[in-house]
């Protein structure tokens, strides 16, 4: 089936926002993001019969999102803007990539309807690859914000359900970013105020540089093909299959990765839930990929820095700051030992990754100013995790009631690619996005301990095996 497109328009921040006026410059690790995919991710939400007296319109919720859409842009303005670069050749070959909120036509909106049913779309082993089509931004990376809408929302009416997809530009935010935008839009909408809605917790603008740095920050280039290169192309065998765990597999999980970890007399003390699942999915995948015993692996983690800085950041804090956390270690070493062995090498890491460490990241990095590159940060060999259990994702509600599912888009596919999500029940439940090629993720699917912590999850339309 495919996906028709009906309609689309720009929407811009309802009222002027005075600090929109001035350049809004990126801080070292936007920059760095300038290379990568958009955050692609949405909601999936059962078409209601009704509401109250009134029958479901799918027009009145259209406008409704489009005015809520706009007093939500008045806190996060620069996503209405677009990307800007300044070259100066003068003084050397440098560049300045800021925002230039004022540019463009504002944050996109499109509607499109898709003669499929939820059914269709969360039955399947599989997500189906009709989910990419819910995402506009397809393969774009950051730095085609100067040309494309740095937010898009994009509603697909479905036969009995809606799909509110939301693509927004990596380089302005990250996961904790992304989500207190949807937090607000929600509230927003729910309040169904004409004018700006008192909002609990305010985005902060201000960008967090080191001492002695910014703004601005200037990049060694001069040129967009010095240091980026489009990615358009995932591979073309790749599985994407969503893995449910419970709130009591977990559980057992965390106390087996602990039991393990004391048998063992290491000096881990704790190992946490996420942890233990991490080492879970570290030992199966690269068990799956059925590579030699002496290939160096690593697990890398997406790890939320402003709680490790000191003085910390706000949670509020709109922008980037984020690391990818590496454990390494052999193959042969890795399967060899148990789960609470590999979960303890993770535990010291996170132990290890302080303010310290995030400073001289973030250092080194300025000295030497590059653009992250997906091939250095991923390997055939090894796993990578994305987003978190933690984002409130089911809180966020357009009238429509509580959404039925999480999807992702094409965004930053890869073999040995994991996006975690909480689970639809809550409680410390998680659900795990895997992509795999076929003949791997067969093996993970035959794997005994992957699949005997795997559970079977029936809520409505929702059937994970």
């Amino acid at each position: 089936q495919l996906l028709k497109h009906i309609s689309e328009c720009f929407i811009k921040p309802k009222y002027e926002v005075h600090e929109a006026k001035q350049p809004y410059y990126l801080g070292p690790v936007d920059l760095a993001m300038l290379f990568a995919h958009y955050i692609q991710q949405g909601l999936l939400f059962t078409k209601p019969s009704n509401l109250g007296d009134e029958q479901f319109s799918i027009h009145e919720l259209l406008q409704c999102l489009k005015k809520s859409l706009s007093l939500t842009l008045v806190h996060f303005y620069p996503l209405a803007g677009h990307l800007e670069t300044q070259t100066d050749e003068e003084e050397g070959q440098k560049c300045l990539v800021f925002v230039d909120c004022n540019k463009g036509p504002g944050a996109r909106f499109i509607h499109a309807t898709l003669d499929m049913t939820i059914s269709d779309i969360l039955l399947p082993t599989d997500v189906p690859e009709v989910v990419q089509s819910f995402f506009d931004h397809d393969g774009a990376v950051n730095y085609d914000g100067h040309y494309r809408s740095l937010l898009t929302i994009k509603v697909t009416e479905l036969l009995d359900g809606v799909f509110i997809g939301c693509s927004m530009n990596h380089a302005l935010g990250d996961g904790t970013s992304y989500w207190h935008f949807w937090n607000v839009w929600s509230e927003t909408h729910k309040a169904k105020l004409e004018e700006s809605v008192p909002v609990l917790r305010m985005p902060i603008h201000d960008r967090w540089f080191p001492d002695g740095y910014g703004p601005p920050i200037f990049l060694p280039f001069t040129q967009p093909d010095d240091f980026v290169v489009s990615l358009h192309e995932t591979p073309d065998q790749l599985r994407v299959r969503i893995f449910h765990f419970s709130s009591e597999s977990i559980a057992r999980l965390k106390s087996k990765a602990n039991e393990e970890t004391h048998n063992n007399n290491t000096t881990t003390r704790k190992i946490s839930s996420f942890q233990a699942l991490s080492a879970l999915y570290w030992r199966s995948i690269i068990r799956a990929l059925n590579l030699p015993h002496n290939q160096v692996t690593n697990c890398r983690l997406t790890t939320n820095n402003r709680h490790r800085l000191h003085p910390p950041l706000p949670k509020e804090y709109f922008g980037n700051c984020i690391s990818a956390l590496k454990t390494t270690t052999t193959v042969g070493e890795l399967l060899e030992h148990d789960l609470g062995w590999a979960a303890s090498l993770l535990h010291q890491s996170v132990i290890n990754h302080g303010d310290k460490v995030v400073r001289d990241f973030i250092n080194r990095w300025l000295k030497s100013p590059d653009i992250f590159k997906l091939e250095k940060l991923t390997d055939s060999y090894s796993v990578m995790m994305g987003s978190s259990p933690r984002f409130d994702m089911y809180g966020k509600e357009f009238g429509l009631g509580k959404a039925v599912a999480v999807r992702r888009g094409y965004a930053d596919k890869f073999v040995g690619k994991v996006t975690c999500y909480p689970g639809y029940e809550g409680g410390g439940s998680v659900d795990l996005e895997i992509c795999l090629t076929p003949d791997s993720m067969e093996a993970l699917e035959l794997d005994q301990e992957f699949m005997d912590n795997v559970s079977l999850f029936l809520k409505g339309y929702r059937i994970i095996e």
